[in-house]
């Protein structure tokens, strides 16, 4: 008897444990108008490179390369499109923070994540692409990187936060 009183009291410690870690991750994941990435199982890198060809190689190059000279600012302050590719710095980033960039704009994902004094000319494509087309891409461009540096991209989304600096 007393051993299934001890069964309903850890019952009792758990459930609340797990109430406040599940409400503490649908908060955190989705506060401040962000939307936390997640790359589905069975993403379609195809599609993705198709999507990225239809609407960002005009900007990113056909090759994931970027625009020329894209480390010095425009005349409008902003920086020119930077490649995708491991000569980039797309992998420097967790997906959180390329998958608002991409959905909400360069300009509103970078003040959701707290950083301003940074202009950024990158467009958003809520209206012009479902979510999980921006996964499809993603997953195109990470697709292109040698392992190594999917690796560090991995660890980088795993330790991201919501106050991720630009540059990094």
């Amino acid at each position: 008897m007393r051993s299934g009183w001890r069964k309903g009291i850890h019952f009792w410690f758990i459930l609340p444990g797990v109430g406040i870690a599940s409400f503490a991750i649908s908060y955190f994941s989705h506060s401040g108008g962000s939307v936390t990435f997640e790359e589905p199982v069975g993403t379609d890198v195809a599609k993705g490179a198709a999507l990225y060809l239809e609407y960002c190689a005009s900007c990113h190059g056909e090759e994931l390369e970027g625009e020329v000279n894209w480390h010095t600012p425009k005349e409008d302050g902003t920086l020119p499109a930077p490649p995708h590719d491991e000569n980039g710095h797309t992998w420097h980033h967790g997906d959180d923070l390329l998958f608002n960039y991409t959905k909400l704009g360069g300009q509103v994902a970078l003040e959701a994540a707290g950083v301003s004094g940074f202009q950024s000319g990158m467009p958003g494509f809520a209206d012009q692409l479902s979510d999980r087309e921006i996964r499809d891409i993603l997953s195109f461009i990470k697709s292109s990187w040698p392992e190594k540096i999917r690796e560090i991209q991995r660890q980088r989304t795993e330790g991201a936060t919501t106050t991720e600096r630009a540059g990094n």
